[in-house]
């Protein structure tokens, strides 16, 4: 069985969460299994292993449970994205607009070198205002972005679109 088709058996759908009309993937059911966890993280050292990823950085805080193991098996550091107020050291910061409001991330400020070719990682890729927000911060501290990963993909938010100004290397492991 594809990887694909054993994360689609494993995500739940919960219908109206976080409100109506919404269904939400529920990826936990994944996290509780020791087996298929270790399964998506032995496929992503597969796909990324040869590409010369320099950092992982995952996108606060779903972004953590894979992109830190993966890290670990690329040898290569892991880089927490979070929002505004949750990093203790220098941060670089930036701001962008959500669909009712605003809202920041940050880095510390170390967290990224120069011409580091940096692979972001989130578990669900929707409209892609998070994961361009990640990029243009990685961008902003001298980076490069070289790909973005997802466990999952709602297609028909065309989330994407907002992401090949980046980078064309998008990898989505479960799509709908």
């Amino acid at each position: 069985m594809s990887i694909e088709k054993k994360l689609k058996t494993a995500i739940r759908d919960i219908p109206n969460f976080p409100k109506e009309g919404i269904v939400f993937k529920d990826i936990t059911p994944i996290m509780m299994n020791a087996e298929l966890s270790n399964e998506v993280v032995d496929y992503l050292e597969e796909v990324y292993k040869d590409q010369g990823v320099d950092v992982v950085a995952g996108i606060e805080s779903r972004g953590f449970l894979f992109g830190y193991p993966l890290a670990m098996r690329l040898g290569v550091p892991f880089v927490l994205i979070r929002k505004k107020g949750k990093l203790p050291y220098d941060k670089i910061s930036f701001d962008y607009d959500l669909e009712y409001g605003s809202a920041t991330i940050e880095m510390h400020t170390d967290a990224v070198g120069k011409s580091q070719r940096v692979l972001i990682h989130d578990d669900l890729l929707a409209t892609g205002g998070s994961a361009e927000a990640a990029a243009k911060l990685i961008e902003k501290a001298g980076g490069q972005v070289i790909g973005f990963n997802f466990l999952v993909a709602l297609n028909f938010l065309e989330g994407e679109k907002k992401l090949t100004q980046f980078s064309n290397n998008i990898t989505n492991l479960a799509s709908y």
